[in-house]
């Protein structure tokens, strides 16, 4: 199976495309002003306790204050058993019975007090005027191991199913010597990692843990004491994990930073990175802007010609299937199996667009109506196995006599719909545009490519008044310096005539707009 990684880098965004057979599986995209916090450690402020909920607000300064509960103050050993899939050879039902009391005996006021300064880790990403869920049962997580500061529990990933190897991997981790207050649990990589390696990386963890408490003492205001890896080196982390075949880079550095982050995670040449030279956007070449075009859209057509509608509501999505102008209902005499061959290929596809669209939350399907309980086990079975695919916990239930599938995602991160779009202006909010930045974005890659593949070094920008203001603000001399490195000139101008997300180029020798 050929799987592969494309990793495109502009000036104000990161994006990682997931490909399997050529086919966009996942797509993660990073941006400069909005970075993943999911992991960081800050020395935060209580701002403000909430007592009849038992939870406070707390600047990280990071825009939103962070919200803390108390269940996410007292140690929690459910908790981490859940995050990271693994047990403790505890009784969890005598751990939820103690940690429900202890909630019910204690207030958070005897925890915390306004102004307070606190040690805290964020586990779920801020959305929208929401802000960061915090816990103060900090987790320090390496690629073979996860310290735990503040709980002495430690344990093997359940991931592990070879029983010599989990047997091996807990007399490791309970022979390490390290203060007997902290634990450790070992992730599935670990399986394969010599003693060294986990003793290497169990002493980097302390070191990092100690770092990161050194920072908190010196700290007088709230600020991050630890960043989470980025996404390129978790990138590269995956890859080497699931052995993916190659990884293909189109900016220079990104490219040599990569190699040095393989040579440092891997002692094998399995996974080949190169780095993308042609002229054509890599993402055009490879059909990943065309998906992440179809990604954006309502409506998604199915091969065999049926489609799917994704509609948002405040509390949930729908993914309503339909048969349409189905091939195989015009081929099959046999009506209720053609319309579940729909359904499965539905399914393939529900998965598939979750993920590129990053959609989190409640998420209700409605497949075609099938009579034969038989074949409704078989299509909530198919759904079933192509989530597994996708890295965000998710729950499914059984499917309903009308054909109706709930489940939940979990929502780690914006989806793609809200990062690239704003509400728009034009009908009071009932319809979405692009922002300001993405179009800067668009503007960007359509520069090179005017440049690069037609050759145009003359060249004049028109857009809308509103976005030309916040180029000016922006990035205007970055446009500039873009195009004088590969000697071309570029001047700007406005036109409150054009659609605020459309812009123009022309070229500025023969006066002609040019074709975009």
């Amino acid at each position: 199976m050929n799987e592969e990684i494309l990793i495109n880098v502009e000036s104000k965004e990161t994006r990682c495309a997931f490909l399997k057979n050529g086919v966009l599986q996942d797509l993660v995209i990073e941006r400069k002003n909005n970075r993943q916090l999911t992991g960081n450690v800050y020395r935060g402020r209580v701002t403000n306790i909430l007592h009849n909920i038992q939870s406070a607000f707390i600047d990280i300064n990071e825009g939103e204050n962070g919200f803390i509960h108390i269940s996410d103050i007292l140690e929690n050993t459910q908790k981490f058993q859940e995050l990271f899939d693994m047990d403790f050879d505890l009784d969890l039902e005598e751990v939820e019975v103690r940690n429900r009391k202890k909630q019910r005996e204690t207030d958070i006021s005897k925890i915390l007090k306004t102004d307070q300064p606190v040690l805290v880790q964020v586990v779920k990403e801020p959305i929208g005027s929401k802000g960061a869920r915090l816990t103060s049962n900090v987790s320090i997580a390496g690629r073979y191991l996860v310290l735990l500061p503040n709980t002495p529990h430690r344990g093997v990933s359940r991931k592990i199913e070879d029983r010599a190897g989990r047997d091996r991997l807990k007399k490791l981790i309970q022979a390490f010597e390290m203060p007997q207050d902290m634990g450790l649990i070992c992730r599935t990589a670990s399986l394969n990692a010599s003693q060294e390696q986990l003793v290497q990386e169990a002493h980097d963890l302390l070191n990092t843990w100690k770092d990161i408490m050194e920072k908190f003492e010196k700290a007088t205001k709230p600020t991050c004491l630890f960043e989470e890896s980025d996404l390129i080196k978790r990138s590269i982390i995956q890859a080497i994990d699931k052995h993916y075949s190659r990884i293909l880079i189109d900016d220079y550095n990104t490219f040599q930073r990569c190699k040095q982050l393989y040579d440092r995670y891997s002692s094998d040449n399995d996974v080949i990175i190169e780095y993308y030279r042609d002229k054509i956007p890599m993402y055009e070449r490879f059909g990943v802007e065309r998906e992440i075009d179809k990604a954006l859209r309502r409506k998604i057509w199915l091969p065999s010609g049926g489609y799917l509608f994704f509609d948002r509501t405040e509390a949930m999505l729908t993914i309503d299937v339909n048969s349409g102008r189905s091939k195989e209902q015009r081929r099959s005499t046999d009506v209720e199996e053609s319309l579940v061959r729909i359904n499965m290929e539905a399914a393939d596809e529900m998965a598939r667009q979750l993920r590129i669209r990053n959609i989190g939350g409640l998420i209700i399907c409605d497949f075609i109506d099938m009579r034969a309980r038989k074949n409704q086990r078989r299509v909530l079975e198919r759904l079933k196995e192509a989530m597994k695919e996708d890295s965000a916990k998710c729950t499914i239930l059984g499917m309903s006599e009308f054909g109706l599938v709930e489940m939940t995602r979990q929502r780690n991160r914006e989806s793609l719909a809200q990062m690239m779009f704003t509400t728009c202006p034009y009908c009071n909010g009932n319809a979405i545009i692009k922002t300001h930045e993405s179009v800067t974005i668009e503007i960007e890659r359509t520069l090179k490519k005017l440049i690069l593949q037609q050759q145009q070094f003359a060249l004049e920008l028109v857009s809308h008044p509103s976005l030309d203001h916040f180029l000016s603000h922006h990035d205007k001399s970055y446009l500039r310096k873009l195009a004088e490195k590969w000697n071309a000139d570029l001047k700007f101008d406005a036109d409150d005539k054009l659609h605020l997300n459309d812009f123009q180029f022309y070229s500025t020798t023969n006066g002609k707009q040019l074709d975009i």
